[in-house]
């Protein structure tokens, strides 16, 4: 009996030493499992996106932005005076004539009679307005003055601008330059004028006549003279 009981502890010892190591290699092969698992799950990342961190799309460059047509300077023939309601020899004529009456205008001396000063400049004026003109540059204010300084002024205009073209008027913006010899002394000035003329016939004539910061925009209704 004594042998048998002792047989049946190498058994029991035994199997316990192999239940051991059956428990010790399903641990390890467990522990190795789960960190293949975890490994992969780092590597792709979840919906697809990579264990790195990067968000999905960040390397994208942004699409160039198409070209956008420039104006350029072209070599092909471009009339302007297609585009207006008169020729080219019309409106160089309408320019002459701005410029001759307000150099008329700014030309003047004191021991003149006034009433040849008003009748150069109602030549080159509509009949309305030059009412206007004349009232205003043969005023008693406007004659005495230059007759009590001894005012004789000389002037020259050039067109500065063309502001307004239409088929009943044309407004030119005249620099008026005037040199004055006085008791005072002598004094040059220049004066920019807003001129309006209109057609009548074949001929130019001057309908409105203002400081140039003023102007006018074509309106067919003279107003003051503005020196």
């Amino acid at each position: 009996m004594a042998k048998i009981g002792g047989r049946r502890g190498i058994v029991f010892a035994v199997l316990v030493g192999l239940l051991a190591a059956v428990g010790i290699y399903l641990t390890m092969w467990e522990s190795g499992w789960e960190k293949e698992t975890d490994g992969g799950r780092a590597q792709a990342g979840p919906a697809g996106v990579s264990g790195t961190g990067t968000e999905p799309g960040a390397g994208r460059q942004a699409s160039p932005e198409p070209p956008r047509p420039s104006a350029t300077a072209s070599d092909a023939p471009f009339d302007v005076y297609s585009y207006l309601p008169m020729t080219k020899q019309e409106l160089a004529a309408a320019a002459d004539y701005a410029e001759r009456f307000t150099a008329e205008y700014g030309t003047y001396a004191h021991d003149e009679d006034p009433a040849a000063y008003g009748d150069r400049l109602k030549g080159y004026a509509t009949t309305e307005f030059a009412e206007v003109l004349v009232r205003a540059r043969t005023s008693p204010g406007f004659v005495e003055a230059n007759r009590a300084d001894e005012v004789v002024s000389t002037a020259s205009a050039k067109v500065r601008q063309i502001r307004q073209v239409q088929d009943s008027s044309v407004v030119f913006v005249v620099a008026c330059t005037e040199r004055v010899a006085a008791k005072s002394g002598a004094t040059e000035r220049t004066d920019e004028y807003a001129v309006t003329l209109v057609p009548v016939g074949a001929d130019w004539r001057v309908h409105d006549l203002q400081p140039a910061d003023e102007g006018q925009e074509g309106d067919e209704r003279p107003s003051g003279t503005g020196g």
